[in-house]
């Protein structure tokens, strides 16, 4: 690999992707390449030696300067120390004027920044400042003084200087006075200052020369790391290392004229490579044809597989001249031998793991026990088998607990092509004791019967039927009883014909587990199938059976339960006195037996309410009260949580088939729909109400006459609203319906309602009247106003009679007459005035007796010693009913009797 990259010297050449460095975070921040690195510290290098250059100049310079200037300094000193007649001046009335012309001359003859005389004590006879003479000398001078020559380095007003000090003899070698003179190195450097410029700038040109060599140097080792620095060149080959021996993958590098470059251990020895392998042709090797083409190829491959000797191995290939580089490949080699083995049994657990993730999702998706079995045969094919039964006891299709024996009935089939010759669904099956099915019922496990043509046991259940489902080609067969814990419920059948290989123990082991899946499934349908039985048959059975009879509404309605539980809608219709009728419907909150039982209880009472002749807001808020006590004696549950709550809407309405008015309240609930004769409909304006149980509001009623021919449409919100339409759409399509069916009979108006409105599934329950109207005509009716007066009793009698005879109901005339007597003479003598009789003939000839008094007369036992209270027990024993109800104006007695 190292040579391979060692022949890209002649231009940079891109990184194979096996020998990148990832550089990591310390390499980025301290690790540049290793010929970056060279290159800095060449420069680095470059640099110190001219810096140091540099300092060594000037620190020569500085001693030269100050050796020159201690050398100016003396000689200068001397010289004027021993200059003719300095000693006769001195010794002068006044040195200074003799010495001091003498002593400037000299300094600036000899560049001297001063040049100082003075006597044995140190006093100034010169200086170039003439202020400062008669002052004392500043300096060292005892060594002078004592014949010996003083140089001394001081910092001085005008800088740093040198000055020595010497002394001035006589002929005997007395010292008669000194001379010290002195200059300023900055004075005395200042040739060395000119010549640093030239210095530096040679400087300068040496550092760019060495850069540039440097950088010539640096780029040809850029080239041959690849860029890489030392932590990556360590790295790369500790990497290659592994490559080579540590790797369990072989890795082969082959070069653009199809020479071996690199093979590492684990790829010599899957390939079986010679020990001279590297730099020979790869064709020459000894490989098989097709693995020695492709790798000289070079050609990219993935997952390739070929048999080299014994072993299957999957090769990866690419080219390394793709971003620029090298020309060649680099190829990888995996044994798959095994894994081929293990990729297959993985496959089929991975496939019978997603089927029974399929199973959890796809069946039981609805609670019908039929559609159960669809749903696992339909998922077994052909996904696990060719063909799929299933055969349930007929108890569990009813909801019922199977027995220990019983028949079963075949359920489900699903075929992977048609013409099987299986039992059909719906045929009822007995196996025999040998068959594999009744061994899987009566031993409760899986059979696998992995060979039909040699299974004598499933063959005895029907000679012919067997020997064509082995011509048909189905040659294996697992069975599995459906179990829902204790119960067995029934048994799956799966077969096999397309597929040569037989069923085996591991399948056996996924059918178990798909049926025992499924059985859950269909335990629960089982279970909803009776308790929605059970809940079906106690609605229908708190429902009305069959209507009342009564002359004054055409009646037809429809009651259809949801499909997904049954609810608490109900109607009634109830005849009341004086041939009026009351229509109710109702809608309790929620489903299930609580709202069915709510529902009946609420039935119950509004009969009850009825009976008592009751105004629709009287009525309606009784009911509130009533739902009200429900909710708080249910409160909690027997097991501690919450009970549902018993919310309920209701429409109370009320016909007279004499005056045509109908009164109508609600609580909650829809608003009516009035079909008039014209054909036209309109929703009736009644105000709505709380629904029943939330009390604090009273209910107002809504009272409008109606033409004969009318139909007034009552209807619960499952009519109207679903999960796919809102209330207002659903009232539009009602009205629609209506419109189409004014003309036909209440009975083909119920159906086109039906027709236009009704779900494919609902989901609530939904119950419909339309009742259409009729008059009790004038010719029926006979009314009269009594005076209040004991002998208007007879003339009331005497009009009776007479209005019998028309009727021809002479038979009824003595009943009658007594009857009317007893309650005229009670409504003159206890009741107010005005006092009417009303004759209605109707199913039934019916008296009333209008007062305007709110007492009430009740039916007692009259003892022997009372004179009256034998009258209402006449008028009981006569009637076929009687009794009282209460109007705005006071009350109505009324009694009934049988038509002849």
């Amino acid at each position: 690999m190292v040579r391979l990259l060692g022949r890209s010297d002649a231009r940079p050449a891109r990184r194979p992707r096996s020998l990148r460095v990832r550089r990591t975070p310390e390499s980025a921040l301290g690790g540049r390449s290793l010929a970056a690195q060279v290159f800095v510290l060449q420069v680095v290098i470059v640099l110190l030696l001219v810096v140091a250059a540099v300092v060594a100049l000037l620190l020569q310079v500085r001693h030269d300067t100050t050796q020159e200037a201690r050398n100016r300094s003396v000689a200068v000193a001397q010289t004027f120390a021993n200059s003719p007649g300095i000693v006769e001046a001195l010794n002068s009335p006044n040195p200074t004027a003799v010495l001091q012309p003498k002593a400037e001359a000299a300094r600036k003859a000899s560049d001297m920044d001063f040049l100082v005389v003075m006597n044995t004590d140190g006093i100034r006879y010169t200086h170039p400042k003439p202020d400062r003479i008669g002052k004392k000398f500043v300096g060292n001078f005892q060594p002078a003084l004592d014949g010996g020559v003083v140089v001394e380095e001081v910092n001085g007003t005008i800088g740093r200087l040198v000055q020595a000090v010497v002394p001035v003899k006589t002929a005997d070698g007395t010292v008669v006075g000194l001379v010290s003179s002195g200059i300023t190195t900055a004075h005395v450097g200042g040739n060395a200052d000119r010549q640093l410029p030239l210095v530096l700038g040679s400087a300068a040109v040496a550092l760019a020369l060495a850069t540039a060599s440097t950088a010539l140097v640096s780029r040809r080792l850029l080239r041959q790391t690849h860029g890489l620095g030392p932590r990556e060149m360590t790295r790369m080959y500790e990497h290659h290392d592994a490559v080579l021996h540590s790797v369990r993958e072989g890795v082969i590098i082959v070069g653009g004229e199809g020479d071996l470059l690199l093979a590492n251990d684990e790829a010599q020895r899957l390939l079986d490579l010679p020990p001279d392998a590297e730099r020979r042709q790869v064709l020459d090797l000894g490989l098989d044809r097709d693995t020695a083409e492709l790798l000289a190829s070079g050609r990219m491959v993935t997952d390739e597989v070929h048999l080299v000797g014994e072993r299957l191995l999957a090769i990866n290939q690419r080219p390394t001249d793709l971003a620029g580089g090298p020309a060649g490949s680099v190829a990888t080699l995996r044994d798959s031998t095994e894994l081929r083995a293990l990729s297959g049994r993985a496959e089929a657990a991975r496939e019978r793991l997603d089927m029974l993730y399929a199973a959890g999702v796809a069946i039981g998706t609805s609670l019908d026990v039929a559609r159960t079995a669809e749903e696992l045969t339909e998922l077994a094919v052909p996904r696990f088998a060719d063909f799929a039964t299933v055969d349930l006891f007929d108890a569990v299709l009813e909801g019922e607990e199977p027995g220990a024996r019983g028949t079963l009935r075949r359920t489900a089939v699903s075929a992977i092509r048609k013409g099987a010759p299986l039992y059909a669904v719906g045929e009822r099956i007995r196996f025999v004791d040998s068959a594999p099915q009744a061994r899987s019922l009566g031993e409760a496990r899986a059979v696998l019967e992995a060979r039909l043509a040699q299974a004598p046991g499933w063959r005895a259940q029907d000679l012919e039927r067997t020997e064509q489902v082995v011509e048909f080609g189905i040659h294996s067969l697992i069975t599995v009883p459906v179990r829902a814990g204790s119960l067995i419920l029934g048994v799956v059948s799966f077969w096999r014909s397309e597929r040569p290989d037989p069923f085996d123990p591991d399948e056996v082991v996924l059918a178990e587990e798909l049926v025992a899946r499924a059985a859950i499934s269909i335990d629960n349908a089982r279970r909803f199938t009776r308790e929605h039985g059970m809940a079906v048959t106690l609605q229908r059975s708190l429902l009305p059976r069959t209507l009342p009879e009564q002359n004054a509404l055409d009646i037809a309605y429809r009651y259809l339960p949801a499909q997904a539980g049954v609810g608490g809608d109900w109607f009634d219709v109830l005849p009341l006195s004086g041939a009026r009728v009351a229509l109710v419907v109702g809608d309790v909150v929620g489903h299930g037996l609580h709202a069915a039982a709510t529902m009946g209880r609420l039935r119950t009472a509004v009969h009850n309410f009825s009976a008592l002749d009751l105004a629709p807001e009287e009525l309606l808020g009784l009911l509130d009260e009533l739902v009200a006590r429900i909710d708080q004696d249910e409160a909690v549950a027997d097991d501690g949580t919450d009970a549902p709550v018993s919310g309920a809407t209701c429409l109370y309405a009320i016909y007279d088939p004499v005056s045509r008015r109908c009164t109508i309240a609600r609580a909650g609930h829809p608003p009516p729909a009035l079909v008039h004769p014209d054909g036209r409909v309109e929703y009736l304006e009644v105000p709505a109400g709380l629904p029943l149980g939330l009390g604090g509001l009273p209910f107002e009623t809504v009272e409008l006459e109606l033409a004969e021919g009318s139909s007034l449409v009552l209807y619960t919100d499952g009519l109207v609203e679903d999960r796919e339409r809102d209330i207002d759409t659903g009232l539009e399509l009602l009205r629609t319906a209506l419109e189409r069916g004014a003309d036909g009979p209440p009975e083909g108006t119920c159906q086109a309602v039906l027709d236009a409105l009704l779900p494919p599934r609902p989901n609530d329950d939904i119950a419909l009247i339309v009742a259409r109207t009729r008059a009790l005509g004038s010719d029926r009716v006979a009314e009269w106003d009594v005076p209040v007066d004991p002998a208007a009793v007879g003339e009331v009698r005497a009009a009776v009679a007479r209005q019998l005879a028309r009727w021809d109901l002479e038979d009824l005339s003595f009943t009658t007459e007594l009857i009317l007597s007893e309650l005229v003479t009670n409504a003159i003598r206890y009741g107010s005035a005005p006092v009417r009789v009303r004759l209605l003939r109707d199913r039934t000839l019916i008296c009333e007796v209008a007062d305007s008094s709110s007492t009430s007369p009740h039916l007692r036992y009259a003892a022997m010693t009372d004179e009256g209270g034998r009258g209402l027990f006449l008028v009981a024993q006569l009637t076929e009913r009687w009794g009282t109800r209460y109007t705005a104006k006071g009350k109505v007695i009324w009694a009934e009797q049988p038509l002849p």
